[in-house]
C-alpha cells in the first residue's frame, strides 16, 4: 500500500519515544509537578502554559489549543507530514522501517533536501581534508594566529577552499555528485556554457549547521587581499537567511545547563568564546537578528547576553534586536565590553572569567535603551525625537511590570509627564494588530463533558472498560466522535492491549474534542479510589438517563403523530415500546 508504514512500528516508536526528551530539543521546560512547563513554541505567551506529561507522553498549551503527541508535535514544530514524522523519530531510535513509496510531491522534495545536504556533507569534508594538507597551509596558519585550538576546529569542521576555480567541482565529479545540485546548494556558480565553477576559493570555510547538524550552508573568509571579506552561501532548499543561528546545533546542551545563551556577530567572536570554555553561544551570521532567530532561542532558553561589536555596525545592529527580545519576553542583557573591544579580541587577552565577569555586569536592555540610545543633554528637538523614537518601543515589551518601569523611565529622561506616555503608549498598542496571537481555533461544535468524563475514565482507569462494554453505554452517547473514541478503546481492550490518550489523540479529528481530553488528562486528579467509582456509576447514570428521556420524548411525538393519522396498529406498537423501555430504565437503576 502507497505510503504505508506498519501499525506495530508505529506502536514500538510511540513506546520508545519520550516525548519530553523530544520537546527539549526545541522548548526549555521546566519541572512543574507531574508535568513539565514551558513557553509554548507555536504562540507568543507572557507566562509558559505549555504542559507536557512524560507518564501519559502527551503536550498541551493552554493558551492557544495545540495538543497531541510526539507525532503530532514533530509535525507542527517542523512542518513534516505524518510519515514523515514517524520516519524521522524511528532514525533517531534506531527502529528500522520498510521501504515505502511516496507520493510524487513528497519524493521531490525529500530527495532534493536529501541531496542538497549530501553535497553539503561532501563539501564540508572536502573542505576538512583540504586544511590539513598543503594547500590548506594558510589556512592553517591563519587559524594558529588567531589562537583556535584543534578540538575546537575539529568540533566546527573548519576547513579551507583551494584557490582553483575548480578544486570543489572536481572532487564532486570524482565523488560522482550530480554538479546541478552543487550548483541548487550554491557551492558552484553556473556559467552560460553549463560548466560552473567554485563558488569559494581561498577562503576559511564555515559549515552552517541547521539544528540538527545538518550542513545546510557555508560561510568563508578570505585570507589574504580580496573582498568581499565573508561570503555566505545563497538561499536554498535547505537554508533560508535568518533561520539559522551558527553554532547552536553544538550548544543546546550547553545552553539548556547554564539557562542562558551568549549572542555574538561573529564566527571568531564564537570560536574564542569556545577556546576558552564557554559553549553556550551562537552567532548572528554576521546580520541583525531576526524574529525567527528569535523564536529559536526561545525554544532553548529565556535568558540571553547580546555581546554585539562595539563599532558603528554592531551598536545598530544589537538596537534592532532589542524590540524584538523584548517583544517575546526575553531576558536579554546588553555586554558592552570595555575599550571598544570584541568579545574575540577580549577573551583572548582578558580570559573567560573577566569576560563572564562583563555579562554579570551586563544591563538590561532598557537600562541600556535609556543610556545609550536615548542618552543625557538632549536639546528640545533631539527629546521630541527620542520620544517619538521610544513609543513603538516601550509599546512593543511584552511584560507589563517592564513596561511601566520603562515608561517612568523614560519620562523622567525626557523631562516629559509619564501620564501622558502612558496615554501614547496604550493609543499606539490599541491601534496595532497584535502579532502572533493564538492561531484561531476550529469551529468544532459543542462537547457533551459528561461523555468526554467518561472517556477519559475508560483511558485511566482500564478496569472500568469491560462495565462500559457490558453495560453498552455507548450506544447512548450523542458526540459521533467520542462513541468512535471510546470503541477505539473497548477493541484494544477486547485485544488485551492497554489504550493511552497519546495512542488515540492522533484519530481525534475534532479539535474541540482534543483539546478537552487533553486539558482533563493533564490536570492533577487527587480524588481516591472509592470517590472515582462513585463519580463513574454516577456518569454512566447520567448518560443512560439522557438517553432514555430522549427515547421517550420521541416515543411520545411518534404516538401523537400516530394518533392524529388515526393509526391503531401503530399507536399500540408504541404504547409498547415505551413500556418496555420504562421497565428497563427501572431495572437498571435497581
Amino acid at each position: 500500500m502507497k505510503g504505508y508504514i506498519p501499525e506495530d512500528r508505529i506502536e514500538e516508536i510511540r513506546n520508545r519515544i519520550n516525548i519530553v526528551d523530544l520537546v527539549s530539543e526545541y522548548v526549555t521546560l521546566k519541572k512543574a509537578g507531574r508535568n513539565y512547563l514551558g513557553s509554548c513554541p507555536f504562540h507568543k505567551e507572557k507566562t509558559p502554559s505549555f504542559t507536557v506529561n512524560a507518564e501519559k507522553q502527551i503536550y498541551h498549551c493552554f493558551g492557544c489549543g495545540e495538543g497531541g503527541n510526539a507525532f503530532s508535535f514533530l509535525m507542527k514544530i517542523s512542518n513534516m507530514t505524518f510519515p514523515e514524522a514517524v520516519r524521522h523519530l524511528a532514525g533517531k531510535l534506531g527502529i528500522v522501517l520498510p521501504d515505502r513509496e511516496y507520493t510524487a510531491e513528497e519524493k521531490s522534495r525529500r530527495d532534493l533536501r536529501e541531496s542538497l545536504v549530501r553535497v553539503n556533507q561532501i563539501a564540508a569534508a572536502f573542505y576538512a581534508r583540504t586544511l590539513r594538507t598543503a594547500a590548506g597551509s594558510r589556512g592553517r596558519a591563519y587559524l594558529e594566529k588567531r589562537g583556535i585550538r584543534q578540538d575546537v576546529v575539529d568540533t566546527f569542521r573548519l576547513g579551507y577552499a583551494p584557490d582553483g576555480w575548480r578544486a570543489l567541482r572536481d572532487h564532486l565529479q570524482r565523488e560522482r555528485v550530480p554538479l546541478k545540485h552543487a550548483e541548487q546548494a550554491g557551492l558552484l556558480v553556473p556559467r552560460g556554457d553549463g560548466d560552473g565553477y567554485d563558488r569559494f576559493r581561498g577562503r576559511l570555510m564555515f559549515p552552517i549547521e541547521d539544528i540538527n547538524g545538518h550542513v545546510v550552508a557555508f560561510g568563508g573568509r578570505i585570507i589574504g587581499e580580496g573582498e568581499p571579506k565573508y561570503l555566505n552561501s545563497p538561499e536554498s532548499a535547505v537554508y533560508t537567511k535568518g533561520r539559522n543561528l551558527y553554532g547552536l546545533a553544538r550548544a543546546k546542551n550547553a545552553i539548556r545547563r547554564d539557562d542562558t545563551l551568549i549572542v555574538v556577530e561573529g564566527y571568531f567572536d564564537l570560536l574564542a568564546l569556545w577556546n576558552a570554555g564557554l559553549s553556550n553561544v551562537v552567532a548572528t551570521l554576521g546580520t541583525a537578528l531576526t524574529r525567527e532567530q528569535v523564536d529559536l532561542i526561545r525554544r532553548y532558553t529565556g535568558s540571553v547576553a547580546l555581546t554585539f561589536d562595539t563599532d558603528q555596525g554592531g551598536r545598530a545592529a544589537l538596537e534592532r534586536s532589542m524590540s524584538l527580545f523584548l517583544e517575546r519576553g526575553l531576558k536579554a542583557r546588553a555586554v558592552v565590553l570595555p575599550d571598544g573591544k570584541d568579545p574575540d579580541e577580549f577573551v583572548t587577552r582578558h580570559g573567560k572569567e573577566a569576560f563572564l565577569e562583563e555579562i554579570r555586569r551586563a544591563r538590561a536592555l532598557v537600562d541600556y535603551y535609556i543610556d545609550e540610545v536615548i542618552g543625557t543633554g538632549l536639546d528640545l528637538d533631539g527629546r521630541r525625537d527620542a520620544w517619538k523614537a521610544a513609543l513603538p518601543f516601550i509599546a512593543g515589551i511584552a511584560d507589563e511590570v517592564e513596561r511601566g518601569q520603562f515608561m517612568h523611565r523614560v519620562a523622567e529622561r525626557l523631562g516629559v509627564d509619564e501620564s501622558l506616555v502612558r496615554k501614547e503608549v496604550s493609543r499606539l498598542k490599541a491601534s496595532q494588530r497584535r502579532p502572533e496571537a493564538p492561531p484561531a481555533r476550529d469551529a468544532s461544535g459543542p462537547v457533551d463533558p459528561v461523555e468526554l468524563s467518561l472517556i477519559r475514565m475508560m483511558i485511566e482507569n482500564p478496569g472500568k472498560v469491560p462495565e462500559v462494554d457490558r453495560q453498552g453505554v455507548l450506544a447512548c452517547f450523542t458526540s459521533g466522535a467520542l462513541k468512535s473514541l471510546g470503541e477505539s478503546i473497548v477493541e484494544g481492550h477486547r485485544r488485551s492491549k492497554a489504550v493511552r490518550l497519546a495512542d488515540l489523540i492522533e484519530r481525534v479529528e475534532n479539535r474541540t474534542v482534543r483539546e478537552k481530553l487533553l486539558e482533563m488528562s493533564l490536570a492533577e486528579d487527587s480524588r481516591n479510589e472509592a470517590l472515582r467509582d462513585r463519580i463513574f456509576d454516577d456518569t454512566v447514570r447520567k448518560i443512560r438517563q439522557r438517553w432514555y428521556k430522549e427515547k421517550q420524548r420521541d416515543l411520545r411525538i411518534r404516538l401523537l403523530r400516530a394518533q392524529e393519522a388515526g393509526d391503531e396498529d401503530l399507536c399500540n406498537r408504541l404504547l409498547d415500546e415505551k413500556e418496555r423501555l420504562r421497565h428497563e430504565q427501572k431495572d437498571r437503576e435497581r
